[in-house]
C-alpha cells in the first residue's frame, strides 16, 4: 500500500525523507511540461513577440513599463523554465512546487482580471480575446492543491510525532 501512496525518490532518515506523492504526479507532469515548453519557446523570442507580451503585461502592471521588452521576455522565459523544472523535479516537495506554480499562475490570473479587453463587459467571463489567458486559472487551482496537500502532510506528520 505504501508504494501506491508514497513514491520515495530520495532515501533519507525517516523524518527528513523527501517524497513525491503519486497523486500529484499527473498534475505536476502536465503543468510542468507545458510551462517548461512555453518558457523554452520564449527564450529566443522575436522582437515582435517581446513587444506584444511586454505590452500586455505592462498594461496590467504599469511598473513593468520601464523594463526593456526583450529583457522582459527573457526574464519571463527564465521564470517559466524555472517553474516548469521545479514542477517536474520529483525531489522537490509539493509545497515548494505549489508555491512556485501559485505565484506564477496568480500573476497570470491577475493580468487577466486587470485587462478589461480580455473579459466580457462587467463580467469575469472571458471575451474571445481572453479565452487563452482565462484558462490559466487551472494552473492556480493545481498550485493551491499542491500547497494544501503539503499542509495536510505536515499536519499529519506533526500529529504522528
Amino acid at each position: 500500500m505504501d508504494i501506491i501512496e508514497d513514491a520515495t525518490i530520495l532515501e533519507m532518515p525517516a523524518r527528513k525523507r523527501l517524497t513525491m506523492k503519486l497523486r500529484t504526479l499527473p498534475s505536476r507532469l502536465a503543468t510542468g511540461a507545458y510551462i517548461l515548453h512555453s518558457g523554452l519557446q520564449k527564450w529566443s523570442g522575436s522582437p515582435e513577440q517581446a513587444t506584444g507580451i511586454h505590452g500586455m503585461a505592462s498594461n496590467a502592471f504599469p511598473v513593468l513599463k520601464s523594463i526593456d521588452a526583450p529583457k522582459f521576455l527573457r526574464a519571463l522565459s527564465a521564470a517559466e523554465i524555472t517553474t516548469g523544472l521545479v514542477l517536474l523535479a520529483p525531489f522537490v516537495p509539493a509545497g515548494l512546487a505549489g508555491a512556485a506554480l501559485t505565484g506564477f499562475s496568480g500573476s497570470l490570473v491577475a493580468m487577466y482580471l486587470r485587462t478589461p479587453s480580455l473579459r466580457k463587459p462587467a463580467s469575469i467571463w472571458p471575451s474571445p480575446q481572453g479565452i487563452a489567458v482565462s484558462k490559466d486559472i487551472w494552473m492556480l487551482g493545481i498550485g493551491l492543491g499542491l500547497l494544501i496537500d503539503e499542509a495536510g502532510e505536515r499536519r499529519r506528520s506533526s500529529k504522528a510525532a
